[in-house]
C-alpha cells in the first residue's frame, strides 16, 4: 500500500454514524458524521449508509487520495462472514445484506463488523491496550458488551456472539434483563440499570421519554442519569451511594468472570460509564481484586479513543481483510434496496444488542 491509500471507514449508530477515511497506519485524513435518522426504517437507514460511503469516496479521490476499501460496522447481530446485519433494534436492520449493497454503491472491497468489537480491537491496537497482547474490551453503556483481543485479533465466537458479558448471570434474583432472563450484568450494572435502580429507591418517578429508558425523572421533572447518580455518590447521598457501590460490586463479579475465562494481561473499560474516572476505577479495582484467587489481576485501564473506536476499528477490519476481499459483484447480485422497505426489526430470538 502508498502513502495516498485510504480505506473508508463507517461506525453506524442507532443516533449517529461517524465516518472518516483512514491511512493504513491507523492516521485519520477526514471525519465526518451524520445522523442516522433510524426513525426512517430500514431501507432509508441504509440508503444513508450508501450514500455517505459513496460521498466518502468521492472525496478521497478529489482529494488525491486512493480509496481501497471500505468497512462498515454496526450494532446488534451481525454476520461478517455473510456480509449480513441480520438484526438490529437501534438501526431498524433486519437480515440487511449491507457488505454487498456497500460494494457495489462504492465499488470498493468491503467488509462487515461489529461495532463493540470494532471498537475493541481499536483499543487493543491503537488505544489504551496497545501493546498489552491479551486484552478484554468493555464498553458500559445502555448496555454492557465485550471484546477479548489476542496479539490484535478478536475473537468472534462459532455464531458471531462471543463477548456478551453483560449476560453473565451476576444476581439471579435481580431485574430482569432485555434479553428476558433476570440478573444479568448489564440488567445490575449499566448506565441504564444505574439509573433506574436510583429511580426504583428514590421513589415514583416518570420516565424521561428522550432517553429511552437510560434516565429517569424525579417528581421535580430533574433528569437522574447514572451520571447523577455518580454526582450524588461523590457528594455524600446515602442512596446514590448505595446504588453506585451496588452497580460496582456487580461489575466486579462480571470482570471477575471475564479474567477466569480469558486471563487477560489489561482490562480496558469504554463507554459512557467509564467517563466517571477514579469514582469508578478505584472502587472496582478493589472489589476485582477480593474476587480474585490465583488468577493474575490484570490492569484496569480507561480507554483512550473515546466515541471514535468504532470507526477507526471498521478500517482496520477492512485493512485486516483487504488481501482477501472480493471485488464489487455486478447489480443484479444484490438484492434490490427497495425489498428493505417491508422488513421489521422486532424482537428476536437472541437479542443480545447492547448499544
Amino acid at each position: 500500500m502508498t502513502a495516498a491509500d485510504v480505506v473508508v471507514a463507517l461506525d453506524v449508530g442507532g443516533t449517529g454514524m461517524k465516518c472518516a477515511l483512514v491511512r493504513p497506519d491507523g492516521t485519520v485524513a477526514h471525519t465526518e458524521r451524520h445522523p442516522t435518522g433510524a426513525g426512517r426504517g430500514a431501507a432509508a437507514v441504509v440508503e444513508t449508509v450508501l450514500t455517505v460511503a459513496e460521498g466518502l469516496t468521492e472525496r478521497a479521490r478529489r482529494a488525491g487520495l486512493t480509496p481501497v476499501a471500505c468497512g462498515v460496522v454496526v450494532p446488534g447481530v451481525v454476520d461478517p462472514a455473510a456480509g449480513v446485519a441480520v438484526w438490529s433494534s437501534n438501526v431498524g436492520f433486519r437480515d440487511v445484506p449491507l457488505r454487498d449493497l456497500v460494494r457495489t454503491r462504492t465499488g470498493l472491497p468491503t467488509v462487515l463488523g461489529h461495532d463493540v468489537r470494532a471498537g475493541g480491537l481499536a483499543e487493543a491496537r491503537l488505544g489504551a491496550g496497545r501493546g498489552a497482547g491479551h486484552v478484554l474490551f468493555v464498553a458500559i453503556g445502555t448496555g454492557i458488551a465485550a471484546t477479548h483481543v489476542v496479539d490484535g485479533v478478536a475473537a468472534t465466537g462459532a455464531h458471531g456472539a462471543a463477548g456478551e458479558i453483560g449476560h453473565i448471570l451476576v444476581r439471579p434474583d435481580g431485574p430482569r434483563c432485555g434479553c428476558g432472563r433476570p440478573g444479568c450484568l448489564e440488567a445490575v450494572a449499566s448506565a441504564s440499570a444505574i439509573a433506574r435502580r436510583y429511580a426504583e429507591l428514590a421513589g415514583p418517578v416518570a420516565v424521561d421519554p428522550t432517553d429511552a429508558g437510560s434516565a429517569a425523572v424525579e417528581p421535580t421533572g430533574t433528569p437522574v442519569t447514572a451520571a447523577g447518580v455518580a454526582e450524588r455518590a461523590a457528594a455524600g447521598e446515602p442512596l446514590a451511594g448505595q446504588v453506585w457501590q451496588e452497580a460496582v460490586e456487580a461489575l466486579a463479579d462480571g470482570l471477575a468472570t471475564g479474567q477466569a475465562l480469558f486471563d487477560v494481561t489489561t482490562m480496558v473499560l469504554g463507554g459512557g460509564l467509564a467517563q466517571a474516572g477514579p469514582q469508578l476505577f478505584d472502587p472496582l479495582r478493589v472489589a476485582l481484586k477480593e474476587r480474585l484467587t490465583f488468577h493474575r489481576e490484570p490492569r484496569l485501564v480507561s480507554a483512550a479513543l473515546g466515541d471514535e473506536a468504532g470507526c477507526l476499528g471498521a478500517a482496520l477490519l477492512a485493512l485486516d481483510a483487504r488481501p482477501t476481499l472480493d471485488t464489487a459483484p455486478t447489480r443484479d447480485a444484490v438484492p434490490a434496496l427497495d425489498h428493505l422497505s417491508a422488513l421489521d426489526a422486532g424482537p428476536a430470538p437472541n437479542d443480545l444488542e447492547t448499544e
